[in-house]
């Protein structure tokens, strides 16, 4: 059965020690935050992962299928660094117009370039564009996937500015908000060390996706 909502349902997650470590936040005790980014693995993700790891921060990334096949060691090292991974399908493309087959194939086939490239089978996907409905919902539930959406998006690919990118997160941030942004956008990389530092001082706790939602995601739900 689909369900929509907030729920928190028992799907473990197993993890690597430092998405271990994370998991020692309690999201419901403090205020947290996850930064997402989509259409990736590319040419500045290795960068993003630099700036992460320097900041102790954990973010989720929804990888896009072709691309994966392209940077594996990427999609490899995005996983072990402890970061969330999540299926963008594999071409990217607006789901709703599609045939039924075409939108099982495509996501199918995102989430299998990402278990070939990380030895981990994902667990979430967010539709392209955020074009879903129930449908989509249904055919991500016969895929074993919860649906991510977001609470905010920065529109980074149009603004293209390291410091208005910056003003658009700090203005989305808020506790238990999930915030989609493009490690394939330059100027997003850039703004990644101020942003963080920033939302470090108001107090954040900067978490994946499942973390939010206390390491459980149900497949056929949409979150949040």
């Amino acid at each position: 059965m689909l369900i929509h909502g907030l729920l928190v349902v028992s799907l473990a997650l197993s993890g690597t020690p430092a998405a271990t470590t994370q998991a020692k936040i309690d999201c419901t005790k403090v205020k947290c935050l996850a930064l997402t980014f989509d259409d990736g693995p590319g040419k500045h993700t290795a960068k993003l992962l630099k700036t992460l790891k320097k900041e102790r921060a954990k973010a989720t990334f929804f990888l896009t299928g072709k691309y994966v096949d392209q940077h594996p060691r990427l999609a490899k090292r995005i996983m072990t660094e402890g970061h969330a991974v999540g299926n963008h399908t594999y071409s990217h493309f607006s789901l709703t117009p599609r045939l039924d087959g075409e939108i099982l194939d495509d996501i199918q086939a995102g989430k299998q370039a990402i278990e070939q490239a990380t030895g981990r089978t994902p667990t979430m996907f967010r539709p392209p564009f955020g074009h879903t409905d129930e449908r989509v919902l249904r055919i991500a539930d016969e895929l074993d996937l919860a649906e991510v959406k977001w609470t905010g998006t920065t529109h980074d690919w149009a603004l293209k500015d390291k410091k208005k990118i910056k003003a658009k997160v700090l203005s989305l941030a808020k506790r238990d908000g999930i915030i989609l942004m493009h490690d394939t956008v330059p100027q997003t990389v850039q703004a990644m060390p101020e942003v963080i530092k920033e939302l470090k001082k108001q107090g954040y706790h900067l978490v994946t996706v499942p973390q939010l939602y206390g390491g459980k995601l149900r497949a056929g739900v949409s979150y949040p």
